[in-house]
């Protein structure tokens, strides 16, 4: 039986290619999130949902038969009310929803994609200028978090870069004559270097909590919330979430409203943006998990398969494809020889160790000027793998964290 056959009666768990198999594992991996959040929460809410029902029953029967008045013609009133609130008209005093800074607020909410829903157009064009308007507001405030996130992630590796470079010239591991910020510093000591991709997301954890924390302690006394639905609140809008059961900025009348207003909008701002930033780098890690278990499942091929590898595996004899499916970048074999040694090959079995020298010297060069332009934040021009098209470096905020941080080189 030839070798080719062989390999494909491997029994491999996963007989795909690594994308193919991390989207698989990442659509189990959502299915059963959602499964056991819908668990939980049916677990915990269903009980409250159905008492609060039995009870909203009991009043209107015991208003019903207080006033005299019919469950239909109670029912009715209710749904006018709700019809009501739907327009934004409330039992307390409400700031207008469609003045300026209404209207304001409302299109913030729509290019973020935080949505409350507390206020919604109600005519037709209303509705339809809406489509338009939001297709390339959500785009362009996008690529703002895009752009906000390649700048943030800049700004942590320089700083993270200088106290690495510290404590190494600290340990005596760099030599006294290299200073801070010179070329020779920056090519020699530090080459490849990336920060990790756990402290960043550490570094973002706790900006997060620190700036959700500072948002509550001026929600809870100003709106008259408690500090739980104060906190509640800040992730479902820094998250993009946005519920609409707490709104803040509604009431007719502020202390401080100017200022208040604008602590608002900055703290929703920058809170978006930071959990944004953090969602990306948790996503990067969950694709480290990914990458994890696609090498627990894939199989290290059978004994079948080790069988014409082992017959392959002599010294200084290489297949022909092994090595320049992974690196495209060729040299010429053609021509004639000095000796025997230099350009034999067995019927295909074998390729020069010349040719193989030099293909890793140019690929060697290749890797470190990519890795120093990276770590230091130049753009990338070479890209070792021609053969890949534009997208497989990743597209957006998978890019950028794939090209600054360290953990994620490994898995491309």
């Amino acid at each position: 039986m030839m070798p080719g056959r062989r390999t494909k009666t491997c029994c491999c768990l996963l007989p795909m290619n690594e994308d193919n198999g991390r989207f698989l594992l990442l659509a189990v991996f959502i299915i059963l999130y959602l499964i056991a959040g819908a668990t939980v929460f049916s677990t915990i809410e269903r009980p409250s949902e159905a008492l609060a029902h039995n009870r909203w029953n009991t009043i209107l029967r015991n208003f019903s038969h207080t006033f005299n008045i019919s469950i239909l013609e109670l029912r009715t009133f209710l749904k006018d009310y709700e019809t009501a609130m739907a327009a934004g008209i409330r039992a307390d005093a409400l700031r207008p929803r469609w003045d300026f800074t209404g209207s304001f607020y409302f299109v913030g909410t729509v290019v973020s994609t935080i949505g409350f829903g507390m206020t919604t157009p109600a005519t037709i064009a209303g509705k339809v200028f809406l489509i338009f308007y939001g297709l390339f507001g959500c785009a362009g405030t996008i690529l703002f978090f895009n752009l906000f996130l390649e700048r943030l992630i800049s700004l942590l590796a320089f700083v993270m870069k200088a106290c690495h470079e510290r404590r190494l010239r600290r340990n005596g591991l760099l030599p006294p004559t290299v200073r801070r910020g010179s070329s020779v510093s920056e090519v020699d000591s530090l080459v490849g270097w990336k920060p990790s991709v756990y402290h960043v997301m550490l570094i973002l954890g706790i900006f997060a909590i620190t700036l959700s924390c500072c948002a509550s302690a001026m929600y809870t006394p100003v709106e008259g919330w408690n500090y739980i639905d104060s906190l509640y609140y800040c992730f479902v809008t820094f998250s993009t979430i946005g519920f609409g059961d707490l709104v803040s900025s509604q009431n007719a009348v502020y202390q401080y409203q100017g200022l208040y207003r604008f602590g608002n909008f900055m703290f929703i701002l920058l809170g978006v943006c930071c959990i944004y930033s953090l969602f990306n780098v948790i996503s990067i890690v969950i694709k480290q998990v990914l990458n994890w278990l696609l090498k627990k499942f894939r199989c290290r091929c059978c004994n079948k398969c080790h069988k014409s590898n082992t017959r392959l595996g002599r010294r200084n004899a290489i297949t022909p494809g092994a090595r320049f499916r992974r690196n495209p970048l060729s040299v010429e074999t053609d021509g004639n020889y000095d000796s025997d040694t230099e350009g034999r090959r067995l019927s295909g079995e074998m390729i020069s160790m010349r040719d193989l020298t030099a293909s890793n010297k140019v690929s060697l060069a290749i890797l470190q000027k990519q890795l120093s332009e990276t770590a230091n934040g130049y753009p990338r021009t070479v890209c070792i793998n021609t053969r890949q098209n534009g997208f497989s470096g990743g597209v957006g905020a998978l890019a950028i964290m794939n090209n600054r941080l360290a953990e994620t080189s490994d898995s491309r």
